[in-house]
């Protein structure tokens, strides 16, 4: 249960640093000047749509704290075999990193106004995204083809379903992507673009912070880790 209270405690800390940004603690009637210039002072959309991506994101956390759970609690029984995993697990994990780093500088370039930077970005963050994905397909047919089949173990079970769930958030997002990079290459207004921008590298950083976690649960780093600190500690 360890593993799992330190997941939730580290989604509450993201949670927590992006309320910090979203000014819910100002005081707008002690502020003066036009009211287009605060946060929801004009278009009420922006903050709607930061507040839905927060809330699917908490729904999502949820799901994979609760898979991190049943896998937990699964592999302590005694016919749990865990799954090696192959080196093109490692080179998507660094793919995936990739795309979450391009979509923080696309963020910038949007701030910017740079709409030429932005699109070559988005479009850069895309490919890396979807490279990951079909990377993780060929890590399935790796596996399968050295015997790790589905039925074969409850870890190889695990081991798909929860890269099957993390590669179905990421189609996902990659759908939101796609039309962000349409409205940036059809000139979409720069408030909005810096929007689609924005929502998208913090879905990307919210995939990526949980795939680390569950390479380090597949790995065994995680289970090690925790059980050399109760070891020390007791």
């Amino acid at each position: 249960m360890t593993v799992i209270v330190v997941f939730v405690i580290g989604l509450a800390a993201v949670a927590g640093w992006w309320l910090a940004h979203q000014r819910l603690t100002a005081k707008p009637w002690l502020e003066e000047g036009v009211i287009a210039d605060f946060p929801g002072g004009g278009r009420l959309s922006p903050p709607t749509a930061k507040v839905g991506l927060g809330v699917f994101i908490a729904v999502a956390g949820s799901l994979f704290a609760l898979i991190i759970s049943a896998y937990v609690m699964r592999m302590a029984l005694l016919d749990w075999r865990p799954v090696p995993i192959p080196w093109l697990v490692w080179f998507n994990t660094l793919v995936l990193v990739l795309s979450s780093g391009v979509l923080q500088w696309t963020q910038g370039a949007a701030r910017r106004g740079d709409q030429e930077g932005t699109v070559t970005g988005l479009l850069a963050a895309g490919v890396a995204s979807v490279v990951f994905l079909v990377g993780q397909l060929l890590a399935w047919q790796q596996l399968l083809a050295a015997g790790y089949g589905v039925a074969g173990n409850p870890a190889n079970s695990f081991f798909y379903l929860v890269t099957a769930v993390h590669g179905l958030h990421l189609l996902g997002g990659l759908v939101a992507l796609g039309r962000a990079i349409a409205g940036a290459w059809r000139g979409a207004d720069l408030p909005r673009l810096r929007l689609s921008v924005e929502l998208c590298a913090m879905y990307w950083h919210f995939l990526l912070l949980v795939w680390l976690v569950l390479l380090a649960l597949l790995s065994g780093w995680m289970v090690a880790f925790f059980d050399t600190c109760r070891q020390l500690v007791s």
